[in-house]
């Protein structure tokens, strides 16, 4: 089972499989790109998870067992992939006022 305060991304309970799917590849891109071959276990637990979600709390476990700064880079990265888009505010041009 996997905690509440881990249920984001692939790990959330409410999502269908196929965007669990696509969160896990992403998140398997991340990590293969951020840590190279520190994330190796990570990568193959993640890539598992993809056809069995029954491992999942194994691929969150291999995500927890690499090191701090590791983790917050995979973590950054995914966040700042996976947030909302937000409108653009367009500033006026003041020449365009005048």
């Amino acid at each position: 089972m996997i905690p509440a305060a881990d249920a984001w991304g692939p790990f959330a309970p409410t999502i269908t499989a196929s965007e669990r799917i696509a969160r896990l590849r992403c998140l398997t891109a991340i990590a293969h790109l951020s840590c190279g071959p520190r994330s190796v276990e990570l990568v193959a637990a993640l890539r598992e998870a993809e056809a069995d979600a029954a491992t999942l709390p194994d691929a969150l476990a291999s995500l927890n067992q690499l090191a701090p700064l590791d983790r917050r880079r995979i973590w950054a990265s995914y966040a700042a992939i996976t947030a909302p888009t937000r409108p653009r505010h367009c500033t006026p041009n003041v020449e365009d006022h005048a």
